[in-house]
């Protein structure tokens, strides 16, 4: 399941960004005084009570604002409220209810959305009775909470939970295969996408950035299940103009989060680059099954060797996802698209595949006795077993003498020789190792 999702909104000045900063546990918005110094959502995962979810922090949204910037800011506010799960409405316990807090209230309202209600700045016990007055925007019981002296922030995560979708209720049907299509701007994501789906349900677009939002389209094929993701194009920060654009990033993050597999799409006539990269190590860091897909393969001048260059400068550049397929394709003729979903088919098997423990424990066997585990000041690292705990991606825990004497080259040699003998092409695999 992918996690949940809490965007934090409120006019400017209420302490958003320093309320952000004390869940999360780290300095990451700036803190400053001045109104509408956070332009753009920031955000981060963060846990409690074993519940994980992501936070996102929002510019300050004040609804009658006519300058271009708090346009952009509602803009945000708008999309942050088109994503999330649930929204913390943040408010100013010391200044009291204002004309803008009913405004936004309104705004939330018809967003339809579970909505937490914040006091902040309630500093000490006595400011608690500053609360009651805030009943009146009709948004159900306000936490009083300090995020500058950390008052309340337990009560407040209680609650927020609380309104999470419940994992056990969730309806997801198991036999659909989810696939996100991923990459910079104008790669031919929504070229790719006609072609699997054999009409133009995308709109088409030579202007990078046309698809904003992420677009869900069932379909079947070969009497399977599908259902196929296109996000907006992830663009280098230093080209970012509009905050739109910059929340682009984060629906593509929501859509690789809810999908099993991740067609990463790049320009063959374009070098690859460290945004190609970027987008890529999104995926990784997921743990979702990855297909590397070269799109206009049809415009490249070729001989004999001009795909293994290619793949070389994969391997150089996306060295950490060395277990990802390529595929060479042109979605505009429609060359080898059709090759695309069998592939997803075979990387979702792998995502998807269970070993059991005894084939598993004779696989370990086999590759220690290959190599041996390694040593450290005459203490050699002993493999007791392991067992596989979850897949999507495979994870396994394996039991040793002691974690510090794995390292990090064997802990590959593990993972390398375990994809080679269970075939487990286009997925990561998780390791876990645990002292006895």
């Amino acid at each position: 399941m992918a996690k949940p999702i809490a965007a934090i909104v409120g006019r400017p000045n209420v302490g958003k960004s320093t309320f952000f900063n004390q869940i999360i546990g780290r300095r990451i918005s700036i803190v400053h005084d001045e109104p509408g110094v956070t332009r753009d959502r920031i955000y981060a995962d963060t846990e409690w009570l074993g519940r994980e979810f992501t936070l996102v922090d929002t510019g300050g949204l004040d609804p009658e604002g006519d300058d271009e910037f708090l346009l952009h800011i509602r803009q945000q506010v708008d999309v942050a409220l088109d994503t999330a799960d649930v929204i913390i409405f943040l408010v100013d316990g010391s200044e009291g209810i204002t004309h803008t807090d009913y405004e936004i209230a309104n705004i939330l309202r018809r967003s339809r959305k579970e909505i937490v209600l914040v006091v902040n700045k309630i500093d000490a016990p006595h400011m608690e009775d500053n609360i009651y007055e805030f009943y009146n925007l009709g948004l159900g019981t306000p936490i009083p909470v300090s995020a500058s002296h950390k008052r309340g922030l337990g009560d407040f995560l209680d609650e927020l939970i609380a309104h999470f979708p419940d994992v056990d209720r969730e309806e997801m049907d198991e036999e659909v295969i989810k696939i996100a299509v991923v990459g910079k701007p104008n790669v031919g994501k929504s070229s790719l996408v006609n072609r699997i789906l054999g009409e133009d349900r995308v709109i088409v677009s030579d202007i990078p950035g046309t698809t904003r939002d992420a677009v869900d389209t069932y379909f079947e094929y070969d009497n399977k299940k599908y259902i196929i993701i296109d996000t907006a194009g992830i663009r280098r920060k230093s080209r970012i103009e509009e905050s739109l654009e910059r929340y682009s990033v984060m629906r593509a993050l929501s859509a690789i989060r809810r999908c099993d597999v991740a067609l990463i799409v790049m320009d063959a006539t374009e070098d690859i680059t460290t945004q190609d990269a970027r987008i890529a190590g999104l995926v990784h860091e997921e743990g979702k099954g990855s297909i590397l897909v070269i799109n206009k393969w049809d415009l490249i001048d070729k001989d004999t060797n001009t795909i293994y260059d290619y793949k070389r400068e994969i391997g150089l550049n996306l060295a950490f996802m060395d277990y990802a397929p390529s595929i060479f394709i042109s979605a505009k003729t429609g060359r080898r698209v059709e090759k695309v979903i069998h592939l997803i088919d075979n990387v979702y098997d792998s995502y998807n595949r269970r070993i059991k423990t005894g084939i598993l424990n004779d696989c370990m066997y086999d590759a220690t006795a290959m190599v041996e585990p390694p040593s450290d000041r005459g203490r050699r690292l002993k493999i007791y077993y392991g067992t596989q705990v979850s897949t999507k991606p495979p994870t396994f825990v394996i039991f040793v003498n002691d974690t510090k004497l794995v390292h990090y080259s064997y802990e590959r040699y593990l993972e390398n020789y375990f994809r080679k003998t269970f075939d487990l092409e286009g997925t990561p695999i998780r390791m876990i190792f645990r002292e006895r």
